[in-house]
C-alpha cells in the first residue's frame, strides 16, 4: 500500500478505539489471549473474543508431479509473458505463479493461457493489476506507489471531502485521491482512501495500463455527481 494512504487509515482506526501494536512477533495462543514480544524484547499478552491469524499466502504446488515433466519452479512456477511455462504446451494460471495472488489476476491470466492454447496470440500485463483492501472507508490502489516511482513523479493530491456525492455518503468521512505523474506527463499510479474507492479505481486502471497523459485523461467526461469524478478534480488540482 501506498505509506501515507495506509497511516492515513490506522490513524482513523485508532480513532475508533483500535489499538496497534507492530513490529510484534507472535510466540503462542493461549486460549483467547495472544502472547507477543515487541521490538524491545518485552513479553505482552492481548485478549479478545476472536482471533485472526493472517500470515499470507503460498503457492499450492507440492505433490503435483511438475518435477516428472521438468517444468520450473522457483516461488511459483515460473511462466512468461504468454503464461507457458518453461514446458512448451504447458500452461499456468492463478495462484500457483505466486506473482499476484488475486482472483481478479487469475481470471486474466487464465484468459491469455487460454487464446495462447488456441493459437490466439495474448500477453499478460501486470502494470495496472487494481489492489483493494475491504475495509471501511475501503483502500485502493493501481500502478506505482509513491515511494516506488521515486523523487522523478510528480505527486497530486485531494482530499475525497472535495467531491459532494463522498461528503453526503460519508459522513465526516476522511479520505485522499492521489495521482502519480511521469516526467512524460503520463498517469503511473492512483492510490485513493474512502468508499467506494474499490468501484472507481477501475477509470484508474485503464489511464495506467493504456499509458494515457493527464491532459487525455483530462479530456474525458466524467458523470457529475459522482465520487469518481474526484480523479479528474485531483489531476487539476
Amino acid at each position: 500500500m501506498d505509506n501515507e494512504i495506509s497511516a492515513m487509515l490506522q490513524a482513523q482506526y485508532a480513532k475508533k478505539g483500535v489499538e496497534f501494536h507492530l513490529g510484534c512477533k507472535v510466540v503462542a495462543v493461549e486460549g483467547s489471549e495472544v502472547v507477543y514480544e515487541t521490538p524491545e524484547g518485552e513479553t505482552c499478552r492481548a485478549q479478545g473474543d476472536k482471533i485472526l491469524l493472517s500470515v499470507g499466502r503460498r503457492a499450492n504446488i507440492r505433490g503435483i508431479g511438475l518435477e516428472n515433466i521438468g517444468v520450473a519452479v522457483e516461488r511459483g512456477i515460473v511462466v512468461n509473458s504468454r503464461m507457458e511455462t518453461s514446458v512448451p504446451g504447458v500452461y499456468a494460471a492463478g495462484d500457483v505463479t505466486a506473482f499476484s495472488m488475486l482472483a481478479h489476476t487469475a481470471s486474466r491470466e487464465a484468459e491469455v493461457a487460454v487464446s495462447n492454447m488456441l493459437g490466439v496470440p495474448s500477453e499478460m500485463s501486470y502494470k495496472a493489476i487494481p489492489g483493494i483492501v475491504y475495509t471501511n472507508p475501503e483502500v485502493a490502489g493501481v500502478g506505482l506507489t509513491e515511494q516506488e516511482a521515486g523523487p522523478d513523479v510528480k505527486v497530486l493530491k485531494l482530499p475525497m471531502a472535495y467531491s459532494g456525492r463522498f461528503v453526503a455518503e460519508n459522513e465526516r468521512g476522511e479520505g485522499l485521491c492521489k495521482v502519480l505523474v511521469s516526467a512524460h506527463n503520463k498517469v503511473v499510479g492512483v492510490h485513493m482512501l474512502g468508499n467506494p474507492c474499490s468501484e472507481i479505481i477501475l477509470s484508474a486502471a485503464i489511464a495506467v495500463e493504456k499509458g494515457m497523459t493527464v491532459p487525455e485523461l483530462l479530456e474525458v467526461v466524467f458523470p457529475h455527481p459522482t465520487v469518481g469524478e474526484i480523479l479528474k478534480e485531483t489531476l487539476g488540482a
